[in-house]
């Protein structure tokens, strides 16, 4: 299964008042683990930024002169997206700028979910979360997603933050640990950290004769409170012992 998680930076709000994509930034998931394939391009809008979008943003036009238009990296993204399923957060808004774009190009797709499907992380917050806040910022703080970075939006960075975030919400269990809330889905304020992919093996300690002679005792004290055998000693699936 291959997902991409995709967010983009733009020079204003409304496409159909003529406003462009300056930033987009994806990354790829295959069989829920983060890859380090990823597509990242400033974009030199060919046109003003408005000083609100700057404020959020950070790019000015001298910060993009020289950079790359929509239409010289469209091949591109358009080969990273095609036949995944593409996470993004507000997905009305970055799909109405991308379908824009691609407009302006006056060839290929006429929208990029002729390509790909498109997830909706927000509509999947609220339905997870309803009455709560759903912006990326309240669930790195829900799921413990490190932003200690986002002092400014950004393409690339909001999208590998989505990815943690997604990956989280989507993944069953939210509250572990002691702390978190049960009624409300809010865990308390932590870090998750993704480990790189090129990391040396993780060492394996076995459990010594000692330790599983105590394992077994604590089950016997189960199975004798329970009056059957605890969960741990019964069967699995497949057969084979728990």
């Amino acid at each position: 299964m291959r997902q991409v998680v995709l967010d983009t930076e733009t020079t204003g709000l409304e496409p159909a008042q003529g406003h462009r994509i300056v930033e987009i930034g994806a990354v790829e998931i295959v069989d829920r683990r983060l890859t380090r394939n990823r597509f990242h391009h400033y974009i030199d809008p060919e046109r003003d930024i408005d000083d609100a979008a700057v404020e959020v943003h950070g790019l000015t036009l001298q910060d993009l002169a020289g950079k790359p238009r929509f239409a010289d990296v469209a091949d591109e993204f358009l080969e990273f997206v095609r036949d995944a399923e593409v996470v993004i957060h507000n997905a009305a808004f970055d799909v109405s700028f991308i379908d824009y774009e691609l407009e302006l190009l006056g060839r290929g797709p006429k929208g990029i979910a002729e390509l790909c499907t498109i997830t909706d992380s927000l509509a999947l917050a609220k339905d997870r979360h309803p009455g709560r806040k759903n912006n990326l910022d309240a669930l790195c703080r829900r799921y413990g997603v490190d932003n200690s970075q986002r002092e400014l939006h950004g393409a690339l960075l909001d999208a590998e933050i989505l990815a943690d975030v997604y990956l989280l919400m989507t993944g069953g269990q939210a509250s572990l640990f002691p702390g978190d809330d049960p009624a409300t889905g809010e865990a308390e304020e932590g870090t998750a950290f993704r480990l790189p992919t090129d990391r040396q093996p993780l060492l394996v300690v076995r459990a010594t004769a000692e330790e599983r002679g105590a394992h077994e005792a604590k089950l016997d004290a189960l199975d004798a409170l329970c009056g059957r055998p605890c969960i741990w000693r019964q069967p699995s699936a497949t057969g084979a012992e728990a």
